[in-house]
C-alpha cells in the first residue's frame, strides 16, 4: 500500500511524516529526487537525492520517474520508480512526501492502493509565520511560498483525508488512527 502526503511548504507535512514513521516499522521513506540545494539539515540520499537539472534531465529521458514536476522556476522534483521497487522489497508500504501536483499524480496512478493525505495549516497567516520562523528562505521566497500554498489549498478536495495541523498532537493522533485504519483494510492485505 503507499501512503501520499502532500502540503504547502510549511504546514507540518514533513514533521507528521517522520512521526508516522517512528510508529509503525512497516512504513518505508520514498526518497525523491530534486534539483534544488538542501535546507538546514537536510541530507543527500535520506531526505531527497539532490541531483543537477542535467542528471534530472537525463533521468526523464530514461523514463525512470514514476512522476515528476517542475514546482517552483526552475526546481525540479520526481518520483523514482526504484523507490518503488526498494520498498517493496523490504515487505513494506511506502511513505510518499511529495508537493500537492504529485500527491494528485501518485493518488492518479496507484488509486485504491495509495491513501492520499493533504495537510493544511490552520491559515495562510499561521503558515507565513512558520516559514518565517523555519529561516531557511529569503523573504521573496516566502513570498513565493506563501502564494502557491494559496493556489494548492485549493486542491485539498482531491486528497483521502486533510489533516489540519493545528495541534500537532492532535494530528498525530488522528493522523495514526487513519493510517491504522487503511491499512488494516482488506483492500490492504
Amino acid at each position: 500500500m503507499i501512503l501520499i502526503f502532500s502540503a504547502p511548504s510549511g504546514s507540518g507535512k514533513s514533521t507528521l511524516v517522520h512521526y508516522l514513521l517512528s510508529q509503525r516499522s512497516d512504513l518505508e521513506f520514498s526518497v525523491s529526487c530534486t534539483t534544488r540545494a538542501p535546507r538546514g539539515k537536510e541530507q543527500n540520499g535520506i531526505d531527497y537525492y539532490f541531483i543537477s537539472d542535467t542528471e534530472f534531465e537525463q533521468l526523464i529521458r530514461e523514463d525512470a520517474f514514476i512522476e515528476y514536476e517542475n514546482v517552483y522556476a526552475g526546481t525540479y522534483y520526481g518520483t523514482l520508480k526504484r523507490e518503488i521497487e526498494r520498498i517493496e522489497s523490504k515487505g513494506c508500504h511506502a511513505v510518499f512526501d511529495v508537493d500537492v501536483k504529485g500527491g494528485m499524480n501518485l493518488k492518479r496512478i496507484f488509486g485504491d492502493r495509495a491513501l492520499s493525505v493533504f495537510v493544511a495549516p490552520p491559515s495562510i497567516s499561521e503558515l507565513e509565520k512558520r516559514l518565517i520562523l523555519r529561516a531557511t528562505d529569503a523573504p521573496e521566497k516566502i513570498r513565493e511560498r506563501v502564494l502557491k500554498a494559496e493556489e494548492e489549498l485549493k486542491e485539498q478536495t482531491n486528497f483521502d483525508l486533510v489533516i489540519v495541523n493545528d495541534d500537532l498532537h492532535k494530528a498525530q493522533t488522528e493522523l495514526l488512527h487513519k493510517v491504522n485504519a487503511f491499512l488494516s483494510s482488506p483492500k490492504a492485505n
